[in-house]
């Protein structure tokens, strides 16, 4: 269900049963089993779960600003992570809604009790949150205007070329926790980066690798109250995590490789057992990385994208 945008959407794959086990993580991996109250023990055990949760993705690339007809918002701001560019819910069709061109900057991480960076707005000290520091956008690391944003994530002849990607979250052996790493997962690895549409579309910017383009993905899950449910994105440039339409994880503006955390235990509007949409708008608007990680205990499943666009005339 989604209170706060249209609920036609349908799922039209499942991929994997619902998981409830929790797992301490191996060395060197982010530990999802301090993220719930009282994890539960699936009958089934973590080894019976699909190794693979397949998500798909929508690309949509864009011409930089320095090229003939290019977009004004690629290839031009720079700075550092910035929140509050986005309103904190959807609109009506499940778009997001530009709030300030240019937002808050991220002085100092906010973090919960386990020293993990959440999203500012999300900030609880009963949960035993370190309160961190936000200062004002200043000298524009966000959108050129609120009319250039919303051409991110729609098909817009002349100015972006879509086409549909698979991204396969790969389960961690012994474990209920999946994990997209472009750093270490094919092709992505080789290209050296998340660039899922090097010498396609628009074409390259420079040394062979095409940076100019946004990414949606749209998925839906069964949220278990108590059971370890966790989510993390690593990555730049910028990055909006929505559930219910609302925002959770915000890593808006042109930075470096930056995460956040969410325990989804935290969100006191969700109800055990419903069904939710989970939804991610990114960006990768400059030179000269493309850093794109998930790492989830959520058994996510896809669900019906828009139709692509073909190469405009």
């Amino acid at each position: 269900m989604s209170l706060h945008k249209p609920t036609t959407r349908s799922a039209t794959r499942l991929i994997g049963a619902t998981a409830i086990m929790m797992v301490a993580g191996s060395a060197g991996l982010v530990t999802f089993a301090s993220a719930g109250s009282s994890a539960q023990q699936n009958e089934e055990g973590p080894d019976n779960l699909p190794d693979v949760l397949s998500l798909d993705a929508v690309i949509r690339d864009f011409k930089p600003a320095q090229w003939e007809g290019g977009h004004p918002d690629f290839q031009t701001f720079s700075g550092s992570t910035t929140v509050g560019l986005l309103e904190d819910y959807l609109d009506g069709r499940g778009m997001p809604v530009v709030a300030s061109l240019r937002g808050m900057k991220i002085g100092t991480e906010y973090r919960d009790a386990q020293g993990r960076n959440i999203m500012p707005s999300l900030f609880n000290a009963e949960l035993g949150d370190s309160r961190g520091s936000l200062s004002s956008g200043g000298t524009g690391n966000g959108f050129t205007s609120e009319a250039s944003f919303n051409q991110w994530y729609r098909d817009v002849p002349g100015v972006n070329i879509s086409k549909q990607v698979s991204l396969d979250l790969q389960r961690v052996d012994g474990t209920n926790r999946y994990v997209f790493d472009s750093a270490q997962h094919e092709p992505y690895r080789s290209a050296g980066g998340f660039f899922p549409i090097n010498d396609d579309l628009f074409g390259n910017y420079t040394n062979g690798k095409n940076f100019h383009f946004t990414t949606e993905v749209r998925t839906q899950f069964n949220f278990q109250r108590g059971t370890g449910q966790a989510f993390k994105f690593t990555g730049d440039d910028d990055v909006w995590v929505f559930i219910d339409g609302r925002l959770v994880i915000d890593l808006g503006g042109l930075h470096s490789r930056k995460e956040q955390f969410l325990d989804l235990d935290r969100l006191d509007w969700l109800q055990d057992g419903s069904t939710y949409d989970l939804d991610i708008f990114h960006a990768e608007r400059r030179t000269s990385e493309s850093n794109f990680r998930i790492e989830t205990t959520i058994q996510l499943r896809s669900v019906d994208l828009p139709p692509t666009a073909a190469l405009y005339d």
